[in-house]
């Protein structure tokens, strides 16, 4: 862990665990601890100024979200997925997300349908006025769909696969091409939910996603 990367250390009022999960869930996310590298306890645990104790509950709670792996003997690693595994994830989160899209699509109330419109409107402002080649992470189609699903269980497990996911497609987000794409897929997902047709936008989420896939797995052995 580089000194550019170290954070300051920890203190407040949450607990040091519980800040020690935040900043690593963080460092992991944004690659600046990379996929197969191993965590360092005692430079971590200095570099965030506590000790080893709320570090190594930190990294249980990580392990049991899928961003650290603890090997017995040799320590904690943040996880390098391959295809196969990168393969499996996409799978659990097509069975969430579909079954979201048509929780969404068939709800008699369909006022929240209109923050999935603002989402991509506000998505497609932001691409062409920053011409920007990532998707527009604050503009989240998928968690909107899954907050309107209204279905706590189903939105803890679909973070949780999400999270991981993220680790193995860190880069396809950047591309201008699937970004445009993406979009034009989501709409189409939108325009069958306000139809309150059900099984039309499983079947468009489902597509996407996997398409989501391909790109990811195209990229996962892609030169940084």
């Amino acid at each position: 862990m580089s000194s550019a990367s170290v954070p300051a250390p920890l203190g407040g009022e949450a607990t040091y665990a519980d800040r020690s999960v935040a900043v690593l869930r963080e460092m992991i996310l944004d690659g600046s601890l990379a996929p197969g590298e191993r965590l360092n306890e005692v430079h971590i645990s200095q570099a965030l100024g506590i000790s080893r104790g709320p570090l190594r509950e930190a990294l249980r709670r990580l392990a049991s979200e899928g961003l650290v792996r603890l090997v017995p003997h040799r320590g904690a690693f943040v996880p390098a997925f391959g295809p196969g595994q990168l393969t499996e994830l996409y799978e659990l989160r097509i069975a969430l997300e579909t079954h979201a899209a048509r929780l969404v699509a068939e709800l008699d109330d369909r006022t929240g349908v209109d923050d999935l419109v603002r989402a991509l409107d506000d998505a497609a402002a932001l691409l062409d006025r920053q011409d920007s080649s990532a998707y527009p992470t604050d503009q989240d189609f998928h968690g909107t769909l899954l907050r309107l699903a209204a279905n706590s269980a189903l939105s803890e497990a679909a973070a949780s696969v999400s999270a991981r996911i993220s680790l193995a497609r860190s880069r396809s987000a950047s591309q201008p091409v699937r970004a445009r794409e993406a979009l034009t897929e989501h709409r189409a997902v939108l325009a069958a939910i306000v139809a309150g047709d059900a099984d039309e936008a499983a079947r468009l989420l489902r597509l996407h996603l996997h398409h989501s896939l391909e790109n990811a797995l195209s990229l996962l052995d892609a030169p940084a």
